[in-house]
């Protein structure tokens, strides 16, 4: 008999079972890990640029080239921050996209306007093209944060799917790495003063168009979504697609009952819209009515509180200010020279990236809150040492190197302590805390906020550096505390709670509605437990999922 969990009432969940999960599924499933490392780059783009700019900003010679630019601090919050707006409509428009047109070719559409960003930033003479390109990839960086974590969990069995959208969250990591030691490199290109060429700045932002490169090339060879294709009534196709997935003879009748399951959860879809809408109301009706509903119905209105007030604390912490600005901040501290600050903020990406293993390898053994309260008490007390250490010693790092080393330990602290709490559980929670029906528009509100937020941080951080100095890590501090006070009284631990039963956790019965509903689509496709045993024999002589439905 078929190992079945019973879990959520969508399609997939109650899964059939193809391996152990976790790392251990992706070592026996080397297909599907090559894929989702290839797609994941999408991640590594991400995450390249978020560092990139930091060191840019500092190299001598762009310093010089725009001279405008350095020495105004909010033109140059400006120019970092617009990519998340481009990345706030990115995200929007690709939805639509990615369902017309499929997954696959919306990666390849990304990184078109990926590349076409890049080289007029890369380019750039004017502070405008800066703005201009920088915009336009940011489009392609919201594209990509959409569309490839989703379309990792479309080709995933069940039991490797958290594993698969970690690896989207550590590919993130590795691109901030590998940016900073990039700049570290190539800021030695004719030297870090007078004599510095500009390819020691356009270098790192070209380089960022190789990988894209790769990727654009590489979605002619990537498979569909089996879901996409089911989506669009091509079930042979998503049959094949699933048989070079898993690795298993198309004999095996796991593959029948996965993409009944798949069949099922289209059909959910189809007849929950027409039970509330009926089947004449458009689909901008419909669209607008769920988006309502998010913030006028009480149970989903406090799960759209949560989700959304964990994205914009996330980045009112401070982490993307870092990031972004990490050389400024060690600067401020008493480093100097570019070797120092640029080496100084290349630890920044591999701590950043040694501490995401431990929580995407046991955070559901150690829940959500209690990960959420012990990271916010890390960065608290770093915060708070880093300003502490600020307002003493001021402009006097420089008589006091251990002081600014000290402050340089706890940045570093702070990374870590972000990095294995609230940087995964912040896009965890949003996708389990919904009913099924709301939980994708959900999910994009919540990204949305984090990119509204992102863009005031980045916007932000530099006239605050400038106007208070040592003020603006006590700012983060406060965001920091909030962090953990608002989840010790306000967030319930979802870890191990099934979907349908989160309305206990919030109320409302939607969850129960769905289970239900789901439910009749399965006995009507012949997904029970006698269906098990049905498809079985069917699929061992041979037949196809037309002969279950049959049967």
């Amino acid at each position: 008999m078929v190992g079945v969990s019973s879990g959520t009432p969508i399609a997939g969940e109650q899964a059939v079972v193809y391996g152990p999960a976790g790392y251990k599924g992706l070592i026996k499933e080397p297909r599907i890990f090559a894929l989702a490392c290839f797609a994941s780059i999408g991640g590594l783009l991400f995450g390249y640029d978020q560092g990139v700019i930091s060191g840019v900003l500092i190299m001598h010679n762009f310093v010089k080239h725009f001279p405008s630019l350095t020495n105004d601090a909010t033109l140059q919050g400006w120019v970092v921050s617009i990519m998340t707006l481009g990345a706030m409509f990115g995200a929007f428009v690709n939805g639509p996209i990615s369902d017309r047109f499929s997954r696959r070719w919306s990666i390849l559409y990304a990184n078109i306007v990926f590349i076409i960003g890049s080289v007029i930033q890369c380019s750039a003479e004017r502070v405008v093209m800066l703005f201009i390109g920088r915009f336009v990839f940011g489009i392609a960086i919201g594209m990509l944060a959409m569309v490839v974590p989703l379309y990792l969990s479309e080709l995933a069995p069940p039991n490797i799917r958290g594993a698969l959208v970690a690896l989207q969250q550590l590919s993130i990591t590795v691109g901030i790495m590998c940016s900073f030691w990039i700049n570290y490199g190539t800021q030695y290109i004719g030297g870090t003063g007078d004599g510095q060429s500009q390819a020691a700045w356009r270098t790192p932002l070209a380089l960022q168009c190789f990988p894209s490169m790769v990727l654009a090339v590489g979605t002619f060879f990537l498979p569909y979504s089996p879901r996409w294709l089911v989506s669009q009534g091509r079930e042979d196709e998503a049959l094949q697609t699933l048989v070079r997935l898993r690795r298993v003879p198309v004999t095996d009748y796991r593959l029948a009952l996965e993409l009944l399951e798949i069949r099922a959860a289209r059909m959910f879809d189809q007849q929950t819209k027409v039970d509330k809408y009926g089947e004449s109301a458009s689909k901008f009706y419909v669209a607008l009515e769920e988006y309502k509903e998010l913030f006028t119905v009480s149970h989903l209105r406090k799960r759209t509180m949560i989700a959304c007030l964990l994205q914009v604390i996330q980045q009112f912490t401070g982490i993307n200010a870092v990031i972004y600005y990490a050389p400024q901040f060690f600067e401020a501290i008493g480093l100097s020279g570019n070797s120092v600050n640029l080496l100084a903020t290349g630890v920044v990406g591999i701590v950043f990236f040694f501490s995401t293993i431990p929580a995407v390898m046991y955070l559901d053994r150690w829940g959500r809150r209690k990960t959420l309260i012990i990271g916010a008490i890390g960065m608290s007390i770093a915060q708070l040492i880093v300003a502490t250490l600020y307002a003493v010693y001021g402009d006097h790092f420089a008589q006091h190197r251990a002081a600014g080393w000290a402050a340089c330990v706890f940045v570093w602290i702070y990374i870590a302590s972000f990095a294995f709490s609230v940087a995964c559980v912040n896009w965890i929670m949003p996708s389990e805390m919904f009913p099924p029906a709301s939980r994708g528009k959900a999910v994009g509100v919540a990204i949305a906020s984090n990119y509204l937020s992102n863009f005031v941080v980045a916007l932000i951080t530099p006239k605050m550096l400038k106007s208070i100095t040592f003020g603006t890590f006590y700012f983060f501090l406060v965001f920091c505390i909030i962090l953990g006070v608002w989840t010790y009284f306000c967030v319930p631990e979802t870890k191990g709670v099934p979907i349908e039963e989160m309305d206990k956790l919030f109320g409302g019965n939607s969850g129960a509605a769905d289970l239900q509903r789901i439910a009749e689509i399965r006995v009507r496709l012949g997904v029970t437990e006698d269906g098990y045993a049905q498809a079985a024999l069917i699929m061992s002589k041979g037949g196809g999922t037309e002969h279950i439905e049959k049967a």
